[in-house]
């Protein structure tokens, strides 16, 4: 199987592909029967002018895009590598945003952008299992910026009666056209400024707790046999493929 990081090597390729791929999403989100729950507690936060940044597993993150219907700009956070290229571009024809950075690499100038972003009154989307797992477990990073920040976390995710899970590490979900679908919004987590270390954590394993309940919920409301987190202490595949 040829890999999306041989696939866009060229940036021509990545241009047309980029394109194509947000053309379907689009297809797939008018064509399905799509619902965002709980819609009224973004458009609460945005009203009254409270940062916030929206949380997604990795391989939940292809529909969230698509559930933004505020003018205010909204940017997800990127790795720097190929793939990241592609989805950077593919979430520019949908109108999102991106910061480029990861746990691995360039962790701390993204997490300088994200602050910044936020303080400028746009809103942030991260992966807080991204971009390599352990799959659904969730990373300080998104802790550490909504600490820092004073922004809240915003659980979110999305689970699609027809669709093709991958099964890489992340256990990517591409939903079909014509499927019911829905986005569901979970209740805002504030993170103190002057949180210690050990409410840091426990904030931590709430947002985790938090998001594998929302989407193990979703998935078996819709009919699908819920994906699982990964143990807690173990790995992703590093021969698996890597998304954002």
């Amino acid at each position: 199987m040829v890999s999306l990081r041989k696939i866009t090597s060229r940036p021509i390729v990545t241009s047309v592909l980029s394109l194509l791929a947000a053309s379907y999403l689009r297809i797939v989100w008018y064509t399905g029967r799509w619902t965002v729950e709980n819609q009224h507690i973004a458009s609460s936060m945005v009203a009254k002018g409270k940062p916030f940044i929206a949380c997604f597993w990795h391989g939940r993150m292809l529909m969230i895009p698509n559930a933004w219907i505020y003018k205010a700009p909204v940017r997800i956070l990127i790795s720097q590598h190929r793939d990241g290229v592609f989805i950077s571009r593919t979430l520019k024809h949908l109108g999102v945003g991106t910061i480029s950075g990861s746990s691995s690499k360039g962790g701390g100038s993204a997490l300088i952008g994200i602050v910044r972003a936020l303080k400028r009154g746009e809103y942030i989307g991260i992966t807080p299992d991204g971009p390599r797992g352990p799959r659904m477990r969730a990373a300080p990073g998104a802790i550490s910026a909504a600490k820092l920040s004073g922004a809240a976390l915003l659980p979110i995710t999305f689970s699609a009666s027809r669709c093709r899970i991958f099964f890489s590490w992340d256990r990517f979900v591409l939903p079909f056209p014509f499927t019911r679908g829905v986005v569901r919004i979970g209740h805002p987590i504030e993170v103190p400024r002057d949180a210690d270390e050990s409410l840091t954590e426990q904030t931590r394993q709430t947002l985790e707790r938090v998001l594998i309940d929302l989407t193990m919920t979703l998935d078996s409301e819709l009919g699908r046999y819920p994906v699982s987190p990964e143990e807690a202490n173990s790995e992703a595949d590093p021969s698996a493929p890597r998304g954002n």
